[in-house]
C-alpha cells in the first residue's frame, strides 16, 4: 500500500484546457520529486455512464504516489520540492480552485490489465470520488473493499483498479484540503472504452450493489480524464 497525493484544478470556464506550455513545466517539475514512485498527470476526456453525468472533467489533476507518509509530507512541507508546483506561474491555471487530500492507495487486481491503448493516445481513467459522509464509516469501508471491486474487475478492458481511503496528513502548501470519505480510479485504454463498461451488465450489478451499501450522505462524483504516467 502507498500514499497518495491527489490535487484537482476546477476551472470556471468548462472549456477551459492546461497549456502545452504549462503542462511540459509541471511534468518536469513533477518529475523531479525527491522519493517519487509514481505519478498521475490526469487532463479532461469525455465519456457516457448509463445512471450519472457529473458535468465537465476538472481541467487537471494528478496524483502522486510515494513509499511513505513522511517522504509526502516532507514533498508538501514548507521547504518541499512541490512547493515548486503550487506558485501561480502557470498562467492557463491561474483561475482555478484548488483542492487537495492525501489517502491511502489500494490496488486490486484485474482480469486484463494489458494495456491496449491506441496509437498516439493515453489511456483513460475513471475518476470517482465520495464527498460525504457514512453513519458508520468503518462498516462504509469494510462493505465496499469487500464487494464493489469483486465486481469492478469484471468490466470489459478494465486494466487498473485503485481504491483511497482516508489518512491524517501535515502539509504547507496554499490549496484547500479536503476529506472526502473514499476515492477509486478505473484505467481503460480510452474514453470509448469507459464507455462501452459503464453501458454494460456489469455497469448495473454495480449499481445494485451500491444500493446495498451501508448508509451514507452525499452519493459520489466521476470524471473521465487521460492519463499521463511518470515512473521513477
Amino acid at each position: 500500500m502507498q500514499l497518495s497525493y491527489l490535487v484537482t484544478f476546477t476551472h470556471p470556464d468548462p472549456d477551459a484546457r492546461i497549456s502545452a506550455g504549462d503542462l511540459e513545466t509541471m511534468t518536469t517539475r513533477i518529475d523531479s520529486t525527491p522519493n517519487l514512485r509514481r505519478a498521475r498527470l490526469y487532463t479532461p476526456q469525455r465519456a457516457d455512464d448509463y445512471y450519472t453525468n457529473d458535468g465537465p472533467s476538472p481541467i487537471f489533476a494528478l496524483q502522486l504516489d510515494f513509499d511513505t507518509l513522511a517522504a509526502l509530507e516532507a514533498s508538501i512541507a514548507a521547504d518541499g520540492h512541490l512547493q515548486s508546483i503550487a506558485h501561480r506561474d502557470f498562467p492557463s491555471l491561474a483561475a482555478c480552485a484548488v483542492e487537495q487530500q492525501v489517502m491511502a492507495r489500494r490496488p486490486f487486481p484485474v482480469l486484463d490489465p494489458m494495456p491496449r491503448v491506441p496509437d498516439g493516445t493515453l489511456p483513460c481513467q475513471f475518476l470517482v470520488h465520495y464527498p460525504g459522509r457514512a453513519e458508520n464509516l468503518d462498516e462504509w469501508l469494510a462493505y465496499y473493499l469487500a464487494h464493489h471491486p469483486q465486481i469492478m474487475k469484471f468490466f470489459d478492458g478494465v486494466r487498473e483498479i485503485e481504491i483511497f481511503t482516508r489518512v491524517d496528513w501535515v502539509d504547507a502548501m496554499p490549496w484547500a484540503r479536503v476529506h472526502y470519505m473514499q476515492r477509486n480510479k478505473l484505467m481503460f485504454d480510452s474514453a470509448e472504452a469507459i464507455t462501452v463498461a459503464m453501458n454494460s451488465p456489469v455497469r448495473h450489478q454495480m449499481r445494485a450493489d451500491f444500493e446495498r451499501f451501508p448508509p451514507f450522505e452525499g452519493s459520489n462524483i466521476h470524471h473521465p480524464m487521460s492519463a499521463r504516467t511518470l515512473v521513477k
